[in-house]
């Protein structure tokens, strides 16, 4: 099962920008139980604690996209929204996988699979057993859909308006934290059910 879907800020691999990572986005599915925590726990805790788990990967996931972009020889490009209609290709977008162990900073040990795409990154959090390929194939196609119908690289995006399509998307080809097997035709009716549900 999925636990987490993130979107966040990337900075150059050589910028000199100080700045923290963002986390624009995320969808938490299920919530984290801590037997061992005798403290009563309340919403706002809860949601602090989801917080502060959710950044910690995004800044895990940057520091490694920017290693592999240093250690690759990619020229320090500055990775700002695209202004042509362009599609980019998340082929050659770094990406990879780490193992978070219990307690950093999950109860359970975690799996997060994740992909850089000019100022953007995307993240899954998973259980450790959960197929990788096809984490990594759902997370592929997730940000495919994403920039092709929110155009989330054109200038102007405001993900606080389009948090209610991010989440279409994510019912349909991640429905309640589980990866789907699709064959290209299932993919492309659903694609057509979003399109009649939420026009461009």
């Amino acid at each position: 099962m999925v636990h987490a879907f993130l979107i966040h800020t990337l900075r150059a691999p050589n910028s000199e920008d100080t700045g923290l990572c963002r986390v624009l986005y995320s969808c938490v599915f299920g919530a984290e139980k801590s037997p061992d925590d005798p403290r009563p726990r309340g919403a706002e805790r809860d949601r602090l604690l989801r917080k502060e788990q959710i950044l910690a990967v995004a800044r895990q996931v940057e520091s490694l996209c920017r290693l592999q972009q240093q250690a690759s020889g990619c020229p320090s490009t500055d990775p700002q929204p695209q202004f042509s209609d362009e599609p980019v290709s998340l082929h050659e977008a770094p990406h990879g996988a780490f193992y978070l162990g219990a307690g950093d900073p999950f109860q359970e040990p975690q799996t997060v699979v994740w992909l850089g795409v000019l100022s953007l990154g995307f993240a899954l959090v998973l259980d450790t057993h959960e197929n990788l390929l096809l984490a990594e194939s759902t997370l592929r196609l997730l940000v495919r859909l994403l920039l092709d119908h929110l155009r989330l690289l054109t200038p102007g995006s405001n993900f606080l308006l389009r948090a209610d399509r991010i989440e279409g998307i994510l019912a349909r080809f991640l429905p309640h934290g589980q990866l789907l097997f699709l064959n290209d035709q299932f993919v492309q009716d659903l694609e057509k059910e979003f399109s009649a549900a939420w026009p461009r």
